[in-house]
């Protein structure tokens, strides 16, 4: 079903037969040679650089390669034209009959169209959003969760064995804080007039977490000291943030497989465990770092610690995983963490962070690296901030979260479909402007609605169609005429529509779903265009009750998109629209 990859298998048999033929030597990589859409349409179908790519180790021109290469090709019966183009890339066009053929098998496939087997099944597991839990979810987090599901359904659509993770920073100083800032409020629930000094949460989501303390505990803690009550308001507020948490995901569609705690590798040997690894590969020693570069820190003091030879494996500097006092850095239950991960044997990791987390990339890539022998790989995503607007001027929700804007206030402004899919309209390392005039208006500048139009088009479509008594059930509709089409519009739909397949593995290789949604946006446009063509031109229309074959022919083509739409749709986590209102 992917046409990319029949003839990138094609071109590869023609290379091997020139080595046969020993016109290329016998050791030549073809691991550079590609199969790709020329970047004009002008240019045929698809493009191969064989010929530049392998010039140089064969010791030939260019164009020599090209021309044999040519000759082998020109037999196949797929191809219509192949032509030399510049100074040695070949451009291919295909046979009408090869596209329009494809339909029928599009429909026949239904969901499963565009499935991949590259993941071979590997276990993947992705870790995203993993907000402290002191709070609700805020806009900047939203985009990490809906980054992060996204990526894990486009790896499962691509045939890989995805986990998706919650790792909770259950562990540190921060939740100590909101057991402190939950105190406050179960005094004030207690009747007690209370101020909520720097460096607290004074928001109101911790008002009946301080209510329900009070109905636990009474007035037992309103005058005990903090160290018969601050464990137990831990536990307690902890739990009541990630119930909050998990509400929060579950309005944007997203479920976690795994809610990992932080905490539970603190007193049981798992970051002794870890390090005790590194250590008997000679990773571990007590040294001292070079100074800061620029101004110093006004507690830096050169001092013996204990390092980790992060440098060794790409990192900047070595770094340290004890502190003077001998407890451990941030850093040591993060190694912990992730040793853990490979212990569960998990191929491919992918950890989803905020764009304050550069500096953090290098040594944790350092440590899988070390840890799993090079055998596991680790892909780190920084997401970007999201700014928000409204008629094009910086916007200011109202914060019941006390500092920040709530993931919900965005849900329920404009709905989870439309935040899914802005979330994904850029690459993860870019900034987003979320306007929310722009993203509610009807209009192809926004894309969230010109894709879902594209969608409701073609049910009108069949709807209409079978008003007029044509039937255009799936079974009728494998069984099209499809070579009664020919029209360049009509094909420029058919060859949108079978990028589909080679999209996906593009994507799922370079762990970006936002190319879904660009290719979404695509494909929308062909459609439209194709709309608006058969108002001026009758026979483009799909629905022609004189020509029932040639509408069943047409209405296959508008059923392929709507088929492409919804799985796209399904991996970017959005529910298509059979009617806009």
């Amino acid at each position: 079903m992917d046409l990319f990859a029949e003839i990138y298998d094609l071109v590869l048999d023609a290379l091997g037969s020139m080595q046969s033929e020993n016109i290329l030597p016998k050791n030549i990589d073809f691991k550079n040679v590609t199969v790709e859409l020329p970047r004009d349409s002008l240019h045929g179908d698809m493009s191969t650089n064989a010929a530049m790519v392998l010039a140089k180790q064969a010791n030939l021109k260019p164009r020599e390669i090209a021309g044999i290469l040519i000759e082998k090709l020109k037999s196949d019966a797929r191809i219509a034209t192949i032509e030399v183009a510049g100074p040695g890339f070949l451009n291919l066009t295909l046979k009408k009959a090869i596209w329009l053929d494809l339909i029928p098998q599009i429909i026949r496939l239904k969901s499963d169209f565009g499935k991949s087997l590259i993941g071979g099944n590997k276990k993947v597991n992705i870790e995203f959003v993993s907000a402290n839990p002191t709070g609700p979810l805020h806009v900047g987090h939203t985009r990490g969760a809906v980054f992060g599901d996204a990526l894990a359904n486009l790896l499962d659509f691509a045939g890989y064995d995805v986990t998706r993770e919650y790792y909770i920073n259950d562990g540190g100083a921060q939740v100590d804080v909101l057991a402190r800032s939950a105190h406050l409020r179960y005094l004030e629930a207690n009747g007690i007039s209370v101020e909520f000094a720097d460096g607290t949460y004074p928001g109101d989501y911790l008002i009946p977490i301080g209510a329900s303390l009070k109905d636990s505990f009474g007035d037992t803690f309103v005058n005990a000291p903090e160290s018969e009550w601050l464990p137990k308001f831990r536990e307690h507020s902890v739990a009541a943030m990630m119930r909050l948490i998990r509400l929060d995901l579950s309005s944007l569609g997203i479920r976690m497989d795994i809610f990992y705690s932080e905490k539970s590798l603190y007193g049981t040997g798992r970051i002794e465990a870890a390090l005790d690894d590194l250590n008997s590969k000679g990773l571990i020693y007590q040294g001292v770092l070079e100074a800061p570069k620029g101004k110093l820190p006004e507690d830096w003091e050169p001092r013996t610690q204990t390092l980790f030879k992060s440098s060794q494996y790409g990192d900047d500097v070595d770094r340290p995983i004890k502190k003077s006092d001998d407890t451990w850095t941030y850093f040591a239950p993060d190694i912990a963490y992730h040793y853990d991960k490979i212990t569960r044997k998990y191929e491919h990791l992918i950890d989803i962070f905020g764009a304050d987390h550069g500096g953090y990339v290098k040594r944790m890539k350092a440590a899988v690296m070390a840890l799993s022998g090079d055998t596991v790989s680790l892909d780190i995503k920084l997401c970007q901030l999201v700014r928000l607007y409204k008629n094009g001027e910086p916007f200011k929700m109202s914060k019941r979260a006390g500092n920040f804007v709530q993931l919900r206030d965005l849900v329920e402004q404009v709905g989870s479909d439309v935040t899914r899919f802005v979330m994904l309209t850029r690459k993860n390392d870019a900034p987003l402007d979320f306007d929310f005039d722009k993203v509610l208006e009807q209009s192809r500048d926004n894309p969230v609605f010109y894709v879902q139009y594209a969608y409701a088009r073609i049910h009108s479509v069949l709807t209409k169609s079978k008003k007029v008594n044509i039937d255009v059930s799936d079974e009728t509709l494998i069984l099209a005429d499809m070579h009664l089409l020919g029209h360049e519009s009509e094909l420029n739909i058919v060859r949108k529509i079978c990028e589909w397949p080679r999209l996906i593995e593009l994507a799922a290789k370079h762990n970006e779903p936002h190319r879904i949604a660009f290719y979404l946006y695509e494909l929308a446009s062909e459609f439209h265009a194709f709309w608006g063509k058969g108002r001026d031109t009758p026979s483009l229309r799909f629905i022609d009750e004189e020509n029932v074959d040639y509408s069943h022919a047409k209405i296959a083509i508008a059923r392929s998109v709507a088929i492409v739409i919804s799985n796209g749709l399904g991996i970017l986590g959005v529910k298509p629209m059979e009617e806009m209102r």
